[in-house]
């Protein structure tokens, strides 16, 4: 892949399960943002994480992250975050996510996920569970589209 697809973007609102007593988003909640953003992303792709488990027998895990706070979200605030690709190699991605409440930065982060077997396939046995395995092509393919879209 030569050139990197545009960052996708969601809306999300902050719930208050998402806040502190004080009303301030909790920092580790930031990650679950991120993660609904990147599961949406597939989705805008075309892939649903719960069908490639049951059905191509792989799924993805988060093996790093590293994020940086920079400025506090709110009980009720309307975010924007978004999901950009750094790396795409066979078997794991690095991601490049933010959290924006309007124009204001809130938390940024690098995500590497991985892909890896899952046992939830037909024929799949337990020894084979969680380990690395190739990205399916279908979903090379189709960020590969994104790509020459953009």
């Amino acid at each position: 892949m030569t050139r990197l697809p545009a960052p996708f973007e969601r809306e999300m609102r902050v719930y208050w399960e998402d806040t502190d007593a004080g009303g301030v988003v909790f920092f580790a909640n930031y990650l679950k943002f991120f993660e609904r953003a990147r599961t949406e992303w597939l989705r805008a792709l075309g892939f649903s994480q719960e069908t490639m488990r049951l059905h191509t027998g792989v799924m993805f895990v988060v093996s790093h992250t590293q994020v940086r706070y920079l400025s506090p979200a709110r009980l009720d605030d309307l975010l924007r975050v978004s999901v950009e690709i750094r790396e795409l190699g066979r078997a794991s991605m690095l991601l490049f996510q933010r959290a924006f409440c309007g124009q204001r930065l809130l938390a940024e982060g690098e995500i590497r996920i991985g892909c890896v077997s899952s046992s939830a396939s037909l024929g799949s046995t337990p020894a084979a569970d969680l380990k690395p395995t190739r990205i399916p092509a279908a979903l090379i393919e189709a960020i590969n589209q994104d790509c020459s879209d953009s």
